[in-house]
């Protein structure tokens, strides 16, 4: 009887690291620029990045230049996968301009850019360390609504 358990644990152990390492990566999507100018550019990327494996669903913006690829995939992978095609392509630069604390700081602005998105820069974003309330003070001190507000206006 001690052969046969040894050799059970052995097999039990074996599958069960094999299965640790077949861990699955998290689902995340990855945004992509690329230069698309026909449908055939199109379905060249969509061909390439929908028979990776993990992937879920593809999305191409050919007016965005964007390609939107959901599933268990590593971004860098994909990145590489749609370079091989033959496109110039990079990480979508892009975020959307309501979002933005400062849009038209030096590097945000890009006439490139898709309407309603400014580049992704450290200058656009507010300032952590800065006091949050200050600038909703000013903001309303000379708004239409307050009554209060600056008689100049």
């Amino acid at each position: 009887m001690g052969a046969l358990d040894s050799l059970s644990d052995f097999v039990h152990d074996f599958f069960a690291v094999a299965k640790q390492k077949r861990k699955r990566k998290p689902l995340q999507t990855v945004e992509i620029k690329v230069k698309m100018d026909c449908d055939g550019c199109e379905r060249k990327v969509r061909n390439a990045v929908s028979h990776m494996k993990g992937v879920k669903s593809v999305e191409v913006i050919r007016k965005q230049s964007r390609v939107v690829v959901t599933g268990h995939v590593e971004p860098n992978k994909v990145l590489k996968k749609i370079l091989r095609t033959g496109k110039k392509a990079e990480f979508w630069p892009y975020v959307q301009y309501n979002l933005v604390a400062y849009p038209y700081v030096a590097g945000a602005y890009d006439k490139k850019a898709p309407s309603g998105y400014v580049r992704n820069v450290v200058q656009a974003l507010p300032n952590p360390s800065a006091p949050t309330g200050a600038g909703e003070h000013f903001t309303t001190m000379f708004s239409d609504d307050n009554p209060n507000g600056c008689s100049v206006m």
